[in-house]
């Protein structure tokens, strides 16, 4: 049976935070309510979520907030929640965290399965999954544990058109309470009956979708918020010609196994380069290896630079001092206790720039996933590399800090940086693809 939620004043600080997430926040989600929760980046909304399912334990909290049911979450990274190696026992898990009897498991798994559209066999290799195969595997998951409220954390983000498809179509099909964040309205308003946005005073604004959209769509938009037909301008990517800054020959990539190649490319200087495709394509493993984070399975790499080819044989000083690399998951890359170290005291107009300047005493591990990301791609430039290798660099980005982030790599290119970007996102191909790699 479908769970419900409700808040009474409810607030909760971080424990490394002088400042709270949010305050005073009132609200009643009812039984079998489909929600999409907005707010602009950093707003609390993660963080809700969290709190919602019980997660937030090391903070302060103030005021009440209470589920009713069993509650199952949906992380927004879709590999930092796999399991197993096989498709089964990765849905079972949770069931078995639940103490749910063995006969019992074994019946709902392959039902989860069924509900998400997932038609593998049980002992399918997790690590053969696409993106929007393995966010579907973690709602399998879910339903498996009978979860009367479901909580999904910017479930499409890095997904490819196909995976997004796949996952918006499962979460159609669940028979629970859903609370979904997200920034881009349009994927998900088919879905809802509830708009739910949290303001940064600490209000909430609750309603049908379209009374929503009609009373305060404006200012939703002035608040970052991708409302449906009001994208962002950009001036259109132009094809640029230049010498090329990295060449490949015949090169092959992959880890253990070749993922993609033979490919033979080439990356001009001073010039924006989106490589797009499919999820496993190999478009991360691809930058990894032009970058000479990865050795090449076969063939090579030619850089234009001082040091010539094959990067990957380079000191990691050598690198570092040439190529600037934002990961996918930005908490890779950090090493330090606060947003100010991770700069080493240097950037403050890049945080100023990226909306990040109010915290810098933070612990980079407590940001929302949209500033994480921001602040990942500031480490990267601080050093002001030649090349700048992003890998889906605007995830988790509201509409004004997209706006934001682009604005400031394309001043890059305007300068003679090489950019080189791997996104899922058709509105930053468009605007940043002066060249375009579909893999």
């Amino acid at each position: 049976m479908p769970g419900e939620v409700v808040a009474l004043g409810y607030g909760y600080r971080h424990a490394s935070r002088k400042n709270p997430a949010f305050t005073g926040l009132d609200f009643h989600i009812r039984p079998g309510q489909r929600v999409l929760l907005l707010g602009p980046s950093g707003a609390g909304k993660s963080t809700l979520l969290a709190a919602i399912a019980g997660l937030d334990d090391e903070g302060e909290h103030f005021g009440k907030i209470a589920a009713t049911g069993t509650v199952g979450m949906v992380l927004q990274d879709p590999d930092s929640q796999v399991i197993a190696s096989k498709v089964g026992d990765d849905v079972a898990f949770g069931c078995e965290n639940l103490q749910v009897p063995r006969e019992e498991i074994w019946r709902r798994v392959p039902i989860a399965l069924q509900k998400v559209g997932l038609d593998l066999p049980l002992d399918h290799p997790t690590a053969q999954l696409s993106g929007g195969q393995k966010q579907r595997l973690a709602l399998a998951g879910v339903l498996a544990m009978g979860a009367d409220i479901v909580l999904l954390d910017e479930p499409t983000a890095n997904l490819d058109p196909t995976g997004v498809e796949e996952v918006v179509r499962a979460v159609a099909a669940v028979d629970a309470t859903v609370i979904i964040v997200e920034h881009r309205v349009s994927t998900w308003i088919e879905q809802v009956d509830t708009l739910m946005v949290l303001t940064e005073t600490g209000s909430v604004i609750m309603g049908p979708p379209e009374e929503i959209l009609a009373e305060h769509g404006q200012w939703l938009a002035e608040q970052g918020v991708w409302i449906p037909g009001q994208d962002p301008h950009f001036p259109p990517a132009i094809a640029k010609d230049a010498p090329a800054v990295i060449e490949t020959r015949d090169l092959v990539v992959g880890w253990d196994a070749p993922v993609t190649g033979p490919l033979n490319l080439h990356f001009p200087e001073g010039v924006s380069t989106v490589i797009t495709g499919p999820n496993g394509a190999g478009k991360s493993t691809l930058l990894l290896t032009l970058a000479g984070l990865l050795p090449p399975q076969s063939g090579q790499v030619r850089v234009n630079l001082d040091l010539g080819p094959d990067p990957w044989k380079w000191k990691s000083a050598q690198l570092a001092q040439r190529f600037g690399y934002v990961f996918q998951d930005p908490e890779h890359q950090f090493v330090t206790a606060s947003v100010e170290d991770e700069l080493g005291g240097q950037g403050g107009d890049l945080l100023a720039r990226l909306g990040l300047a109010h915290l810098g005493k933070a612990n980079p591990f407590t940001l929302s996933g949209g500033q994480k990301r921001r602040l990942s791609v500031a480490t990267c430039l601080v050093n002001s590399p030649k090349v700048v290798f992003l890998d889906e660099p605007t995830f988790g980005q509201d509409r004004t800090t997209f706006r934001e982030l682009v604005g400031l790599l394309r001043e890059l290119t305007d300068r003679g940086t090489t950019v080189i970007s791997v996104s899922h996102d058709p509105l930053y191909c468009r605007a940043m693809g002066d060249k375009v790699v579909a893999l």
